[in-house]
């Protein structure tokens, strides 16, 4: 995958876990909260993501929180399991597109010399 490809992915993702959350938390008694907690800091990290490096690390980092958030809800909240489920999935993706683009340089075929 290009590193365009994978940062065009990369937002993609930020952005639909924004609006995931900002559904999940729609009614919720403490919104603003919720949304300032869960939904902006994905939204800030897809409006920088194509142009800084760090906040692709940074997306990557704070993906292992939304993972181990959708984990917990998963397993103890039965009702938001559907939504849960999403979050891990998206999360994936996001830690998958933020780390791709350094692991293909690490780890890709190098040419033969000569």
């Amino acid at each position: 995958m290009s590193h365009r490809a994978a940062s065009n992915l990369l937002v993609g993702a930020l952005l639909a876990l924004a609006a995931l959350y900002g559904y999940w938390f729609h009614d919720d008694h403490h919104r603003v909260a919720a949304l300032l907690v869960f939904a902006l800091p994905p939204l800030a990290l897809a409006a920088l993501a194509p142009r800084q490096r760090h906040a692709r690390f940074w997306a990557g980092v704070a993906a292992l929180f939304w993972f181990s958030h959708g984990v917990m809800s998963a397993w103890s909240n039965p009702p938001t399991r559907i939504l849960a489920c999403l979050a891990l999935v998206l999360a994936l993706v996001v830690i998958a597109a933020a780390s791709g683009p350094g692991l293909a340089a690490r780890f890709g075929r190098r040419r033969p010399k000569g």
